[in-house]
């Protein structure tokens, strides 16, 4: 099963990415620079973290008129699954894949800690394995990162259950005090209506070995494994069938 994990000029997480993957059996991850035009050969799509075009602008401003962009957003259209940590995260927003945006942190500084997050939904194809309110902890590393939307999409993403992750204190509890960055109600990573695409600041490349802290990153990458697997032996079927 192969994973492509995006480059653009400034990605700093890509390494972090690519070992987190092939680090987990039945996974290979590969490079695939920002100028390419096809994914077609890849079975899911992670944008990692960075600072992809010195965020110019703003953070994935630039990024989403890489060429390869028009790939992602056709492969996302069209059920693959895509991942984006960090940058990658604010350039799924930047390009429409995902509703809301990424501002200044509320401190108005740069933020790197670990961090717990709360699983708000545990049927996504990113979060199969962990229970609902289980906590994740994953670390963070952003300027960036406060997550904002208007009262319409915040009612949207919340009646369609499409916030998967929110920060929230060890004893799993929603406050202010667990907020690193002052996102809207906590949240610290969506996906969309159709759940095919994911975004988050937290990194879980950073966090799939228990050497580095904590291996909770990999649960998310195992999901994603399992929900392409199921949906191949889904398509087998109805293959068998017709």
């Amino acid at each position: 099963m192969k994973f492509a994990v995006i480059q653009f000029p400034g990605s700093n997480c890509d390494q972090d990415c690519i070992a987190a993957i092939n680090g987990l059996e039945g996974l290979r991850a590969e490079y695939v620079w920002h100028k390419e035009t096809s994914l077609d050969n890849f079975d899911a799509i992670v944008l990692p973290g960075g600072f992809a075009y010195g965020d110019y602008l703003r953070c994935g401003a630039i990024a989403r008129f890489s060429p390869i962009m028009r790939a992602v957003t056709s492969d996302a259209r069209a059920g693959k699954l895509v991942l984006g940590t960090c940058n990658g995260f604010q350039i799924l927003c930047e390009a429409g894949l995902l509703p809301g945006a990424l501002v200044r942190n509320r401190s108005l500084r740069f933020v790197c800690d670990m961090v717990a997050t709360r699983v708000e939904v545990d049927d996504s194809p990113f979060t199969h394995g962990c229970q609902k309110g289980s906590l994740l902890r994953l670390p963070i590393a952003h300027g960036e990162g406060c997550f904002f939307a208007n009262a319409e999409t915040l009612r949207a993403l919340n009646d369609n259950r499409q916030v998967i992750l929110r920060y929230a204190d060890s004893r799993g509890r929603i406050v202010p005090k667990s907020n690193p960055n002052g996102s809207i109600e906590n949240i610290a990573g969506i996906c969309n209506r159709e759940r095919n695409v994911f975004g988050l600041m937290p990194h879980p490349d950073r966090a799939s070995d228990a050497r580095l802290g904590s291996a909770d990153g990999a649960k998310i990458f195992r999901s994603m494994m399992q929900t392409i697997s199921a949906n191949s032996a889904t398509l087998e079927r109805a293959k068998q069938v017709a």
